[in-house]
């Protein structure tokens, strides 16, 4: 590969174990005006990353589970001087087997590709993945299989509906919530937060690589898939609906969470089956978007459990 820029020879600094590299590794890229540093920069704004077709990820266990998922990664940027060690170079050796190019390069260049105060070393990009619902045709009825290319959904399964979330916090740690309780999808209604933006990535440390990913203008037609699949729709209310959900929170579930500001989507309002809510006792008129989405997926893991337990023998 023929890097373009300012690259120096690789200096072995002090501590560091002299070891084979490839020829990717070979030069060290040095200046951040290098081209492919500059392109790597712009994945930072979401138009490049719908441009490029790709996302940064920074962080060795983020990386690790990206690669363990079968995400295709492109490019791989590795700062001897900062990850040469055993976990970093692991990963980068999967990530070349992967077929990501290696780009080694300095500190100085490091720093303006990661957004951690302390870089590991190791920075990487992968095809943005997901389904995008609009763009797969009916096959007959809605159903268990009735669009090519979604992932098969359980009839007592979960599903985690983001209605046009805003904040990439949010949508990463609800993501991450639902991979943790074992939900079929996530699926993202838009318009809304980028799914990969940074900070949503860091936010669901990797379990955006774990939870298939569904984006969707229509309300209707995700929700008429869903209730295809024999889920109920139930939505999280800060003022109305059955507390903690004890009856509306059983079996299949298509869970519902608001907008930040404005709540449920005045689209999705005759689509609903239920409305649950957490109880208030102290003086605060609401919670924050996150926290009551990962407690109702929590009551609705802890009414599955005696299934689980059952299924184990």
């Amino acid at each position: 590969m023929r890097l373009v820029g300012t690259v120096r020879p690789v200096a072995l600094q002090k501590g560091m174990v002299a070891r084979c590299m490839s020829n990717d590794e070979s030069q060290l890229v040095s200046s951040r005006r290098n081209p492919r540093i500059v392109e790597a920069r712009k994945l930072a704004q979401r138009k490049h990353r719908a441009q490029q077709g790709r996302f940064l990820v920074e962080g060795l266990q983020l990386l690790q589970m990206g690669l363990d998922a079968g995400a295709r990664p492109r490019e791989a940027f590795f700062c001897p001087e900062i990850g040469d060690e055993g976990p970093a170079r692991e990963i980068v050796d999967r990530l070349r087997n992967a077929g990501a190019d290696i780009i080694s390069v300095t500190p100085h260049v490091m720093g303006a590709l990661a957004e951690r105060d302390e870089p590991q070393g190791l920075v990487a990009s992968f095809d943005i993945f997901g389904v995008d619902l609009e763009e797969h045709l009916p096959i007959g009825e809605l159903g268990d299989s009735g669009m090519r290319g979604l992932p098969e959904i359980p009839s007592d399964g979960l599903v985690l509906i983001l209605d046009r979330l805003q904040d990439p916090g949010n949508l990463g740690t609800l993501s991450r919530t639902a991979d943790a309780v074992g939900a079929s999808a996530v699926v993202v209604i838009t318009p809304s937060v980028d799914p990969f933006e940074p900070k949503a990535v860091r936010g669901s440390m990797g379990s955006i690589f774990a939870i298939p990913l569904i984006r969707a203008r229509e309300a209707e037609l995700i929700v008429s898939w869903l209730k295809g699949c024999g889920l109920r729709v139930v939505a999280a209310d800060a003022h109305a609906g059955e507390d903690w959900g004890d009856t509306a929170l059983t079996g299949g579930v298509a869970l519902v969470v608001g907008n930040e500001a404005r709540g449920l989507s005045d689209d999705l309002e005759p689509l609903i089956d239920a409305r649950v809510r957490l109880p208030m006792a102290g003086g605060a008129e609401s919670l924050n978007v996150a926290v009551a989405g990962g407690v109702l997926m929590y009551a609705w893991l802890r009414r599955r459990m005696p299934t689980l337990a059952d299924g184990r023998g």
